[in-house]
């Protein structure tokens, strides 16, 4: 065997080599240059736990009351089976609803007609402690999702974002 054909297989080889480490280097490079797919993200975005004007506990009152959830993705989140609930354990659980992308739904504590963007617990009484109380969402799964806390936290929530009072 020549020495220019042993030379051009080790050069064939270091090229082979070569092009395989680059290949494998660069094979997470490119996976990484692909944006990730967006995921789903519902956060509770608003709390109005006390009511303004006069608490009477009528429907007008009472739907005065609220939490907003907001979808922050850009795909329809289906909510049935999760629950929205009390320190006291009081619990709102949602029924065939489907939050799309970049929505946000008014949970209103009285009662009234569900649409798209509000939703009614259909309650007679205050649900959200105007001194302390702590907001959770839980999913299908009874999996922590979000919770919103004001006042004194008597479970140790923590307290989402300011009091989230508007």
């Amino acid at each position: 065997m020549s020495s220019s054909t042993v030379t051009a297989r080790r050069l064939s080889a270091a090229v082979l080599s070569a092009a395989a480490i680059v290949g494998a280097v660069a094979l997470p490079a490119s996976a990484a240059d692909h944006a990730r797919p967006d995921r789903t993200k519902v956060e509770i975005s608003a709390v109005q736990y006390d009511a303004p004007g006069r608490e009477d506990r009528s429907r007008r009152s009472l739907n005065k009351e609220w939490v907003e959830l907001t979808n922050t993705s850009r795909r329809t989140v289906n909510l049935d089976g999760w629950t929205l609930k009390n320190e006291d354990g009081d619990t709102y659980t949602f029924d065939h609803y489907r939050l799309e992308g970049r929505a946000t739904v008014r949970i209103h504590t009285g009662w009234g007609h569900d649409t798209d963007s509000d939703l009614y617990m259909d309650r007679h009484n205050e649900v959200w402690d105007n001194r302390s109380d702590t907001a959770t969402l839980r999913n299908d799964h009874d999996r922590f999702v979000d919770d919103a806390s004001w006042g004194h936290h008597r479970h140790g929530g923590r307290h989402h974002g300011g009091n989230r009072h508007h």
